[in-house]
């Protein structure tokens, strides 16, 4: 499998934990993120425990159900930090990675909102590329891992759980509700998804060339 580019991309693989399902109500709890390319090289781990919000509250539902994982809910909350600071080192340590980064996350329509709106807030970033002032860590509209496990796997939409990728796709890396692991195996499983992808006839376009 080739990817012909001007630079090397970069996806950061990035996992979440939260108190709640709003970033506008509740507060996001920790973070980590992967950095792997195409062939699966990885070029370094990201994580943090942030401080709650003042101006948040957690949900009661959300609260109830890390009472079903408190080793992983100890890991989301132990020894926090001050959120700007460590959205600051985040950005930082996103700039520093090769090539063009791509924000990566399953389901993007969960992690994405989160990080967006922190980023945003705190930093004058975004977690996606686009028309806006402000710090570019990322380019274009993200991957949304969910979403391209789904279709890969040639599943029915009903089907597309992350659950049903094989456990082997995940370096057999237990989903455990904390972030990094989370992360860990989520970049694993988009390492394997490239790789399938490489296996796939390619489409040819009406100038003759393949896409």
């Amino acid at each position: 499998m080739t990817h012909a580019s001007a630079e090397p991309v970069t996806f950061v693989v990035t996992d979440i934990e939260t108190d709640g399902h709003s970033p506008l109500r509740n507060s996001m709890l920790s973070f980590a993120s992967v950095a792997v390319d195409y062939a699966g090289q990885r070029h370094g781990e990201f994580e943090t425990v942030l401080e709650r919000r003042e101006d948040r509250a957690p949900d009661p539902r959300t609260s109830e159900w890390w009472t079903g994982f408190p080793e992983a809910y100890t890991a989301a909350t132990d020894n926090p930090k001050p959120i700007k600071a460590e959205m600051d080192r985040f950005c930082g340590w996103v700039e520093g990675l090769p090539g063009f980064k791509v924000f990566c996350a399953a389901p993007i329509m969960f992690d994405g909102p989160w990080m967006d709106h922190y980023l945003d807030q705190f930093c004058g970033a975004r977690a996606l590329g686009g028309p806006y002032a402000g710090r570019q860590l990322f380019r274009g509209g993200g991957v949304c891992l969910y979403t391209m496990a789904g279709t890969l796997r040639g599943q029915d939409y009903l089907n597309w759980g992350m659950q049903r990728a094989p456990k082997d796709w995940y370096g057999h890396i237990p989903h455990t509700h904390k972030a990094i692991d989370d992360a860990r195996g989520f970049a694993n499983v988009l390492v394997k998804l490239f790789e399938l992808n490489g296996q796939l006839p390619k489409i040819e376009n009406e100038t003759g060339s393949y896409q």
